[in-house]
């Protein structure tokens, strides 16, 4: 759906201690975040303004932030 909110705060609600913790203390977690975080951004921008841009860009750009969604939820589950 256009313009809805990705970002991990709003994809694991009942994480955000764990995730707030992890983010101020562990760089690597906090790196994972950040980028995750920056891609659905730049999705949602390109997505609300209509900006030109190729599917397969848009596809891309997609693929890789449920990679990091993935490599999140892989350490948010270790954690509890």
């Amino acid at each position: 759906m256009l313009g809805e909110l990705h970002d991990i705060l709003h994809e694991f609600p009942n994480r955000a201690e764990i995730i707030n913790n992890l983010h101020e203390n562990n760089p690597d977690f906090a790196e994972l975040m950040d980028q995750h975080d920056q891609l659905d951004t730049e999705i949602r921008d390109l997505e609300e303004h209509n900006q030109p841009t190729s599917d397969f860009h848009m596809e891309d750009l997609k693929k890789k932030r449920a990679l990091l969604k993935d490599k999140i939820y892989d350490i948010l589950r270790h954690q509890a």
